[in-house]
């Protein structure tokens, strides 16, 4: 009797611990059930630990979809992958690419490799060391190097093949199992009542499917089709590039980017690996000579060839012998967000500049650590609009690198290009001259150009340094009205050059960040 009275008792002690255990998991997975996300009938809610996922015909509901996989792509499906979130990267397509661009990393983007634990992904490339460039001009050069000497001795520029970086990045992300890659192209966004509830897309065997997440961030490239419904893209295209591969032949300047100061615009060297040596040619305006009749070859031939140094010559004509020529616009864009619930945009569909000074990367992998600065102290992405407004603060914060970067690309392309105007190509023998005087007159200019010393004010005090540098010159050995004349129009030019630029980046974001509010935005208390 005794016993079963005992064996009740505990009966009873463990039936109400199981109601009040109950009511402790109702309690503690109520709050995310009310908050998942419920697209359609066909969607399913999955209660996982107090996490929500949601299920559409058997596709997993994520905490990020990226849309590409490339640099940008990659490198942010790793950093918010490595940093606990549930990630879905869609590329169109996964084989290694093979670009004429994106093959130089500045040091400060390697420095924002380190920082978001990426460096590895420039090892077993053969990629190539950069320290400086050399700028050449009517058979004068000058050397100009990167100043290192307050960083470690591994940091540099690195310089590769593209597709090569790519794929050791894509191949990084995909090792961390909170991360899937998969092979499809995106159609469209989902949207419901305002805010991106995740994407349409075909898979590689042609299946249309959705799969949904309370962030996706859009980062396929120059000729992204979904940015328009995120920005208003005003895509210029100044000029196209003529991409060659050197072989057997030794740079002027070892482990240095050359850039010959040329008519009518610039040409480019830089290694790509211990072997090959990148040429790329700048032709002017969106139309460039025939590959396939032989005009473009006959254009190198005729035009180009003579303005190579001597060094490379050989190896140009028998790189354009061999026939392997490329051509690619060059595009840039000013970053003009709509700020959208649920959808963000990164990469060169957000932001593109002239390829000539390489920072691209550069600004992609700074925008990725500002990214993720911000989402870190965030554990729910549900409340879109919320979350919204406080990622507008990343348009304000990732401004210090992204514009000057941008302003520098877009002013340095119309100094160096010929030009008709007297007072234009006084501008450009004045930046020459200018920076082959050393010391702070090469060092500022070049950690501007490196990313090492993002500063949009110090950025222009140098530009209109030269100008000024341009006007005393020409008042040497005296002043006589012409040369007042063409130093006042140097000054206007200079001024016609730089200014535009630095309205389309924003004069209030670029200089006085701290007066946005956006600036001060602080985390979603949940």
């Amino acid at each position: 009797m005794v016993d079963q009275t005992l064996l009740g008792s505990v009966l009873a002690a463990l039936f109400g611990f199981a109601i009040f255990y109950g009511f402790l998991i109702f309690r503690k997975t109520g709050g995310a059930r009310k908050s998942c996300l419920r697209e359609e009938s066909a969607a399913t809610t999955v209660i996982d630990g107090g996490e929500c996922r949601s299920k559409d015909e058997g596709r997993d509901y994520f905490d990020v979809i990226i849309v590409g996989a490339g640099v940008a792509g990659a490198a942010l499906a790793h950093t918010l992958g490595k940093d606990g979130r549930r990630v879905r990267v869609i590329e169109r397509d996964l084989t290694e690419p093979d670009r004429i661009v994106g093959e130089l990393l500045q040091p400060g983007g390697y420095l924002k490799l380190i920082e978001l634990g990426l460096e590895d992904c420039v090892e077993k490339i053969d990629s190539q060391r950069v320290f400086g460039y050399a700028l050449f001009k009517d058979g004068k050069s000058t050397r100009l190097s990167y100043p290192l000497e307050k960083f470690h001795s591994d940091i540099s520029g690195r310089s590769f093949h593209n597709g090569r970086f790519i794929q050791r990045m894509r191949e990084k992300a995909a090792s961390l199992p909170n991360v899937q890659l998969e092979q499809g192209t995106v159609t469209s966004l989902f949207e419901d009542k305002g805010t991106i509830r995740g994407v349409q897309y075909k898979t590689k065997s042609g299946e249309e499917l959705k799969t949904y997440a309370p962030l996706t961030i859009v980062c396929d490239g120059c000729f992204s089709n979904l940015r328009r419904s995120l920005c208003n893209p005003k895509v210029d295209v100044p000029s196209c590039f003529v991409g060659l591969v050197l072989e057997n032949c030794q740079l002027p300047f070892a482990n240095h980017g050359h850039v010959v100061l040329a008519d009518p615009s610039p040409i480019l060297f830089y290694p790509i690996s211990s072997t090959e040596i990148r040429c790329l040619v700048d032709v002017p305006g969106q139309k460039v000579p025939s590959v396939s009749n032989g005009e473009m070859a006959k254009y190198l031939k005729t035009v180009v060839a003579p303005q190579v140094p001597p060094e490379l010559l050989d190896a140009f004509i028998s790189a354009i012998e061999r026939g392997n020529i490329r051509t690619m616009p060059n595009r840039s864009m000013p970053a003009a967000p709509h700020p959208t619930p649920g959808a963000l945009l990164m990469g060169d569909a957000f932001n593109m500049r002239h390829p000539l000074t390489g920072g691209g990367m550069t600004v992609a992998l700074s925008d990725i650590v500002v990214l993720r600065n911000l989402l870190r102290p965030l554990r729910d992405l549900n409340d879109s609009t919320t979350l919204c407004k406080y990622l507008e603060s990343f348009y304000t914060l990732r401004k210090p690198v992204a514009s000057t970067i941008n302003t520098l690309a877009g002013a340095l392309y119309k100094v160096f290009s010929a030009s008709p105007d007297k007072a234009r190509n006084e501008m450009r023998q004045a930046c020459f001259d200018y920076l082959s005087l050393g010391g702070v007159f090469s060092n500022g200019p070049v950690s501007l150009l490196s990313g090492l010393n993002p500063r949009p004010l110090s950025l222009v005090c140098h530009f209109f340094a030269v100008a000024i540098y341009g006007v005393g010159r020409l008042m040497l050995p005296f002043p006589s009205p012409r040369r007042i004349w063409i130093g006042a129009r140097l000054i206007s030019s200079a001024s016609g050059i730089i200014l535009p630029i630095i309205k389309a980046e924003g004069v209030r974001q670029m200089f006085f960040p701290a007066t946005v509010p956006a600036y001060y935005r602080a985390p979603p208390s949940k």
